[in-house]
């Protein structure tokens, strides 16, 4: 992440410009019908784009916004997670918006490569969603390239969202494949005795693939003026999406809106934590106080609150699920652990320094238990 002479990030600077009307969103909307225009000029099947999903909030949003605002007619394509990783709810949410009447291409990998894949991510990089999300990219890319139709909607572009370097700062989202997580492809993960037959999925397709094919790939968020994680579950959420009703001092999430289809992202917001020093209340509360909806005063508090909080039933399922003990699972963590911002109190206990006050995380609820905390 880089920040200007300000000490802003990229995140806070797009915020900035939208708050200021600095963007011209009829010229977006403008650019926008173009790239439908060649959508559906250039795709050689019944459909007119491939919109990536998952079934919760963003997918939701895209997916309708894609067919009732743009009047296209997409094939929404998913990587599901195996069937012993898949939460119900990820599963009704997926159903519910099949039901909002899409054609979907549904595609789940084999669970005992992904499950060691996971492991392996989890043991070389403290991070198990290195490998799922090196499938969940690549996938739509060998779909579209299979059904001849080049173009392909994703959500939101991380620059604006996440601060992270993988290409431009516009809708073009070509350079996805080099952001942090799946760059450098499955290589990296892959046992020995694993083929790269057998992980077809888990690599992006080359260069000259995707260049044959003549794809273009969309960050969708970039063109919508109000996109953003509140606005889109709000929109979701009227239209049949079921969220988790635990508070945030068990998954570490304000609202329950997030990460849906399976329950071990909290266990690596909580790696987040450990390595960066934030988790997602802390993306959370951003996003408020960008908007106007918070205070920072008000953030910071919600930040020290429930940051990084991943109940122990939480752990223990990860554990079971890739057989390893919870020692295991603690000693990966505190190899992980960022020591130039985490230091033990007298008590032998770790302490999260924060710049401002230099005081530990407190324990002060502020949950309210309606899934809110916005006007």
């Amino acid at each position: 992440m880089s920040f200007d002479h300000n000490g802003c990030c990229p995140v806070c600077q797009y915020a900035e410009s939208r708050n200021n009307s600095e963007i011209d969103w009829k010229a977006r909307s403008s650019e926008l019908k173009n790239i439908c225009d060649w959508g559906k000029s250039n795709t050689k099947s019944q459909y007119d784009c491939i919109v990536t999903v998952s079934g919760g909030k963003d997918s939701t949003r895209q997916a309708c916004f894609v067919r009732d605002e743009l009047g296209m007619n997409p094939l929404l394509v998913s990587c599901s997670y195996p069937p012993e990783q898949l939460t119900d709810l990820g599963a009704d949410n997926l159903e519910n918006l099949i039901q909002l009447g899409f054609d979907t291409l549904s595609m789940s990998l084999n669970p005992l490569l992904w499950k060691r894949l996971m492991r392996e991510g989890f043991f070389k990089f403290g991070n198990w969603q290195k490998s799922t999300e090196m499938a969940l990219f690549a996938i739509p890319i060998h779909i579209a390239i299979a059904y001849h139709t080049p173009l392909i909607f994703y959500g939101e572009n991380p620059v604006h969202t996440l601060g992270e370097k993988c290409g431009s700062s516009d809708g073009n989202a070509s350079q996805l494949k080099s952001g942090n997580t799946i760059a450098g492809g499955p290589d990296t993960l892959l046992p020995k005795d694993v083929t790269k037959q057998d992980s077809h999925f888990y690599y992006y397709p080359s260069d000259d693939e995707m260049k044959n094919a003549e794809l273009r790939l969309i960050y969708l968020g970039y063109y919508i003026s109000d996109w953003s994680g509140k606005n889109n579950a709000e929109f979701a959420i009227n239209r049949g999406l079921k969220v988790r009703s635990d508070g945030p001092e068990v998954i570490g999430d304000l609202f329950g809106f997030s990460c849906l289809d399976e329950d071990y992202s909290i266990v690596n917001q909580l790696f987040k934590y450990i390595k960066l020093g934030f988790g997602r209340v802390t993306d959370q509360v951003c996003e408020l106080i960008n908007a106007g909806s918070l205070t920072r005063e008000e953030g910071l508090k919600l930040v020290k609150a429930y940051d990084g909080a991943c109940d122990p039933s939480f752990i223990r399922r990860f554990c079971h699920y890739l057989d390893i003990s919870e020692e295991q699972f603690w000693e990966v963590a505190e190899h992980y652990r960022n020591q130039t911002i985490w230091k033990k109190n007298k008590d032998g206990k770790w302490e999260l320094q924060r710049e401002e006050t230099n005081e530990p995380v407190s324990d002060t609820r502020l949950w309210n238990g309606e899934h809110t905390v916005y006007s």
